[in-house]
């Protein structure tokens, strides 16, 4: 075999290689939690992401789900082994409370051609950022339950658990319901920073028909949310003879 067909067989050799690899991205960090934002202010984050393949692994399309998000890559196309951070940044102007947005990376990495991006946060007015800390925070996890099918007749429960994460007692004042089939029983009308309470919301179906949505104001002393509204849903079914 002479040198010039060794060489052309190991480049062939390498070119196949490549191609049966092909390109793959990998992104360690698809999440990230921007915390407290002030509202009007912008905040970034740069996720890292790699061509671990061993092909030209092209970055096709970067799209947001909200228009308060942008997206770009400070490249579109990576060598085997190359990397480049993808900026993302959210304008927090005219919103309040929990955010969550999702970034969508489309690429031709034929084994994950699209790689979701998610950021999170939560918004609090300009106002509300220069309060002192030292005020009772409520904290619902879940703030609606849906009890699906439901036989007309039966009373169906589900509780909702709660935190309080701001630094003084938090009071529960009172427990209102949209509705007098609805009941609503909480652990402990005090609780003491960071501690978990909960709501036993009972719902009673007696005499209805179709899709239900029942809301409970939980009064509290919470400064910046003193009537937290939860939710319940239900599809009731009647009983047939």
């Amino acid at each position: 075999m002479t040198k010039s067909v060794l060489v052309f067989l190991i480049v062939m050799t390498s070119i196949s290689f490549a191609q049966i690899m092909g390109p793959k991205a990998a992104i360690k960090q698809t999440e990230y939690d921007f915390k407290n934002i002030t509202e009007g202010k912008i905040v970034d984050h740069d996720f890292t992401i790699t061509n671990t393949g061993g092909d030209l692994l092209k970055i096709i399309a970067v799209r947001a789900t909200c228009g308060c998000t942008a997206a770009n890559p400070d490249k579109s196309e990576l060598k085997p082994g190359e990397s480049t951070t993808i900026k993302v940044s959210f304008n927090s102007s005219g919103r309040l409370g929990p955010q969550t947005k999702f970034i969508y990376i489309s690429t031709n990495d034929p084994a994950n051609n699209e790689i979701r991006l998610k950021i999170t946060g939560n918004v609090v007015s300009p106002e509300a950022s220069t309060l002192s800390s030292n005020h009772p925070k409520i904290y619902f996890p879940e703030t609606q339950h849906d009890f699906g099918n439901v036989k007309e007749g039966e009373v169906v429960s589900h509780t909702f658990k709660f935190i309080n994460n701001g630094k003084a007692t938090l009071n529960i004042n009172d427990i209102k319901t949209s509705c007098g089939c609805t009941a609503a029983l909480v652990s402990n009308k005090q609780i003491a920073p960071g501690k978990n309470g909960t709501i036993k919301v009972d719902l009673d179906t007696k005499n209805r028909q179709g899709r239900m949505s029942r809301t409970i104001t939980v009064e509290t002393n919470d400064p910046k949310e003193p009537n937290k509204v939860i939710t319940i849903y239900a599809d009731v079914n009647k009983v047939s003879n």
